[in-house]
């Protein structure tokens, strides 16, 4: 079960090509060029062959056509990923429903491309896994930064509609001249273990079954590790004392950075938890072997966090005896 540690999501690598951002010559050479690729995004679905991302050629007249009659912005839907191994270009770009296309679709359906045989556009979330590292960290960017723009296009200081630049990094405002830019939001994800025991719940709505370690968003003006202490004592009633960084994991759903931390009460006596009901419907303290029963898929209350999530990545190799 050693792969079961890998963090999707985690870096693939990716020449981002940052200074490209800002030189819209080249950026226009570079998506001309016959080895130009898009990687087209549908209600935040990827398009996948094969368990690996399709990339479709860089066409011109379909961006231009698309952005055409309904007010859109057709630049702000294709932001500029980075360069692959050959330097080629890779883009990310939404594309809109056509001809035919289901009203309505189940989160873990997936729907196929109306031209490509055997493509399909997937939720990211349940294929995360599948995917090698390259795909996964350009699946992640394309998907945030794509929800960015769905959300952002009017300035939050004036309220004009804002414009696209720097190959998709960027919204300026025409009217006020403020600049907008991508945002992601720091979220702590935290193990609490306390002697030979591991902390785990579940939030209100969650499928049967589906526990995992707690976490929350970082508050203004706050450490990553005040908002660990905080968010245990508000979701559970329990101080912790030690708190120490694991690793990171980008999270682009919507947009979020999950920072993974090791915290650990202190004292003989086990804390008896208080969960709060608004924030989490169950806890519990797992035992180190419990937590081998679940991984091991044999525990009848509790399955393990997705492959792929920093979760999972805690509480293995916590599991492991690879945390310190």
């Amino acid at each position: 079960m050693g792969h079961l540690d890998r963090i999707t999501f985690g870096g693939g690598g990716l020449d981002r090509a940052a200074a490209l951002r800002i030189d819209s010559e080249r950026c226009a050479a570079l998506a001309a060029r016959p080895g130009a690729r898009v990687l087209p995004l549908w209600r935040g679905r990827v398009l996948l062959a094969a368990d690996r991302l399709a990339g479709l050629p860089f066409d011109h007249e379909a961006l231009a056509k698309d952005g055409a009659g309904d007010g859109a912005d057709a630049a702000a839907e294709t932001v500029l990923l980075g360069r692959d191994a050959a330097g080629e270009g890779i883009w990310a770009r939404r594309l809109p429903d056509w001809p035919g296309a289901p009203e309505t679709v189940a989160s873990e359906e997936e729907v196929a491309h109306p031209a490509i045989e055997g493509a399909v556009f997937a939720e990211l979330r349940g294929r995360m896994a599948t995917l090698d590292a390259r795909d996964a960290e350009l699946a992640a960017m394309g998907r945030a930064v794509l929800n960015w723009h769905a959300s952002h296009r009017f300035c939050a200081a004036c309220g004009a509609r804002s414009q696209v630049s720097q190959a998709g990094w960027r919204r300026d405002c025409p009217a006020c001249d403020t600049p907008h830019f991508p945002r992601t939001d720091p979220v702590v994800i935290m193990l609490v273990t306390h002697g030979d025991a591991v902390l785990l719940g579940r939030a209100p709505g969650w499928p049967e079954r589906m526990y995992s370690v707690l976490a929350g968003f970082v508050e203004p003006g706050e450490t990553a590790e005040a908002a660990v202490r905080r968010e245990v004592a508000e979701e559970v009633g329990v101080a912790v004392g030690q708190v120490g960084y694991v690793a990171s994991q980008p999270w682009p759903f919507p947009a979020s950075l999950m920072l993974g931390f090791h915290a650990r009460v202190e004292g003989a006596e086990r804390p008896v938890l208080r969960p709060d009901p608004a924030e989490i419907a169950a806890a519990q303290w797992v035992s180190r072997q419990r937590l081998a029963r679940i991984f091991a898929q044999e525990d009848a209350e509790i399955r393990a966090p997705l492959r792929g999530a920093i979760a999972r990545h805690l509480m293995w190799n916590w599991l492991a005896g690879r945390m310190d």
